[in-house]
């Protein structure tokens, strides 16, 4: 490998010795609040981002200090569960070296912000005593492995659960890096003694994976995860007993683009075949050797697995796929999805157990005057006995309540105003947004401290034509890197510029379609009057039973998508009154 035609970070992975770098050196660094620039990228590996507050960045550039410095901690949480327990010290946590807020990301994982350079290693030390862990949250390898909470399919949902667990332990990197900057005393430098074999990385060998890789597990007929937005899916096949048969397998899925860069696009997974549940995670190793073999690792745009699919075929994937398995994929099979969004309120399985599932805007776990949401749930945790499930809506499942149990749980949603949260309109409780400001660098505009403001407005108009309870999927994002893959909602809004989006119609209402670009650059004061006579048009002239994202296509506002190549042509039109 000539490493001098290659992109810098591949570089920079080869002398890592296998994600050191000078990461340990760096945390002893007390005259910056920073960390090397090269380390920056290892520490992804590790679950961290270092980051800095821009809302102060320009007072203290003219103060002539360096700019707010903090890290954002990424937590694994393979299928989203964790015990009340692993919560109570996630909160902990958030408020003893972080914000005082906890963010349930779009890939069922926990995020802390705002933890600063002295604490990292305390913090991570401490996530690890509560068996849980931030290795390869980030980084070129795969991340958390996602899976359907599914309380309404408890039997299902525990074997795509057990899968995910072991696809996760499977393609965890071997490194003892995580362990020997983490898990061992700070100050004195003491490490734990390396052998070779240890060293060794078996799937991802020293140079990783050309970039970050995703896995997801979805049981119809929910579609939560939404599958076609990821380099990997499996799709449990059940039968009439709603026991899993084996997966159908898709590839090539991703959400991210540029602005202005037309040979990046978001791309919607295909299916490659069906594997029986025992040959799936051979097969997700298969798949993830392709894409490190194959993958670009000279532009980290074009690095993907979607474009390493586009460039070559599925047919030549799924051959290069088989080649390594030893035995070939069976045809997929038939299947069907109804929405991806959550199932809110109370549900009880099969078992008799009671699931709830809460709303939390935008995934934010936070206190303020009139909602103490994160004290309620604090408090629900201290006795709750069975599990937490975090959806990939950025939703949480207080999960397998027993029924006696349920009484006490009410009375603490009802204390805390939590027992309402799912109370809200179809567009509000099918809304989803990324950090963006003020803490992630590559923002360009609000998106979490935006959206339930540009919602209320947007409701006025909902309201007014009877589309209160409608389900609505609106994702907005402060750039174009779709964090919440947004190129699949009906409604969308990217980061443009401060105050300025695009906007996007038209996806499928269960993930299957990607949108089209309908309005570019709009003011977010523009917002809600561009999209009012659509919405009106919508109530007024719909067809039975029929969803905006199919409307706005069959209406002429915006051409249909169908595949990512496309997606930059055809912008949508005004349609005329």
């Amino acid at each position: 490998m000539d490493l001098s035609e290659l992109h810098k970070n591949e570089t920079i992975k080869d002398v890592s010795n296998f994600l050191r770098g000078t990461i340990v050196e760096g945390l002893l660094d007390e005259s910056t609040g920073a960390i090397a620039k090269n380390d920056q990228q290892l520490t992804k590996f590790h679950g961290i981002y270092q980051q800095d507050d821009r809302d102060v960045r320009r007072e203290r550039r003219k103060a002539k200090q360096e700019p707010a410095y903090s890290f954002m901690i990424r937590v694994r949480v393979p299928g989203g569960v964790c015990t009340p327990k692993q919560w109570l010290e996630m909160d902990e946590l958030a408020n003893t070296y972080a914000n005082h807020t906890l963010k349930l990301t779009t890939r069922q994982a926990f995020q802390l912000h705002g933890v600063i350079k002295k604490d990292l290693k305390k913090t991570i030390r401490e996530i690890n005593e509560a068996c849980m862990d931030t290795i390869a949250a980030c980084g070129d390898v795969n991340r958390n492995v996602m899976c359907n909470p599914n309380p309404h399919q408890s039997s299902a949902h525990g074997e795509a659960l057990e899968l995910a667990q072991e696809i996760s332990d499977h393609l965890t990197p071997r490194t003892r890096a995580y362990h020997d900057i983490w898990l061992t005393d700070l100050e004195t430098g003491e490490k734990t003694k390396v052998t070779p074999d240890a060293e060794d990385e078996p799937i991802y060998g020293k140079h990783y994976l050309p970039r970050k890789f995703k896995i997801v597990i979805a049981v119809p007929p929910s579609n939560d995860v939404d599958i076609y937005a990821h380099d990997l899916g499996f799709i449990a096949i059940l039968d009439e007993d709603e026991n899993i048969t084996g997966y159908n397998v898709t590839v090539g899925g991703g959400m991210g683009m540029g602005h202005g860069k037309k040979d990046t696009y978001p791309v919607l997974a295909q299916v490659m075949g069906f594997c029986t549940p025992d040959q799936a995670v051979d097969v997700a190793e298969k798949v993830v050797l392709v894409q490190r073999d194959h993958g670009d690792r000279k532009n980290r745009a074009h690095a993907r697995l979607k474009y390493t699919i586009d460039d070559h075929g599925l047919d030549w994937f799924r051959d290069q796929v088989e080649d390594r398995l030893g035995y070939k994929l069976e045809e997929a099979k038939e299947f069907a999805f109804d929405d991806n969004g959550d199932r809110y309120g109370w549900i009880q399985d099969e078992d008799g157990n009671f699931h709830l599932t809460l709303f939390i805007q935008n995934g934010r776990v936070k206190d303020t005057d009139d909602y103490p949401m994160m004290t309620g749930l604090r408090e629900i945790a201290k006795i709750h006995k069975g599990d937490f499930r975090l959806t990939a809506n950025q939703n949480l499942i207080i999960g397998s309540i027993a029924p006696d149990d349920r009484p006490a749980i009410e009375e603490l949603l009802e204390k805390h105003g939590l027992k309402d949260s799912y109370e809200a309109t179809g567009l509000r409780l099918n809304s989803m947004a990324c950090v963006a400001l003020p803490t992630c660098g590559l923002s360009l505009a609000e998106s979490e401290r935006y959206l339930p403001d540009l919602i209320t407005e947007l409701e006025e108009i909902i309201e007014e034509h009877g589309l209160r309870d409608d389900a609505i999927t609106i994702r907005m994002t402060g750039c174009p890197n779709g964090c919440a893959r947004p190129y699949i909602a009906e409604i969308a809004f990217v980061g443009r510029a401060p105050g300025k989006y695009n906007i996007y119609l038209g996806g499928g209402f269960i993930g299957d379609r990607l949108n089209k670009l309908y309005k570019e650059s709009v003011l977010s004061e523009n917002i809600v009057e561009t999209l009012r006579p659509v919405i009106a048009d919508y109530a007024k002239n719909r067809e039975d039973g029929e969803k905006f994202g199919d409307f706005v296509i069959r209406a002429g506002y915006v051409n249909e998508t169908t595949h990512g190549r496309d997606f930059h042509e055809g912008l949508g039109e005004v349609k005329d009154s």
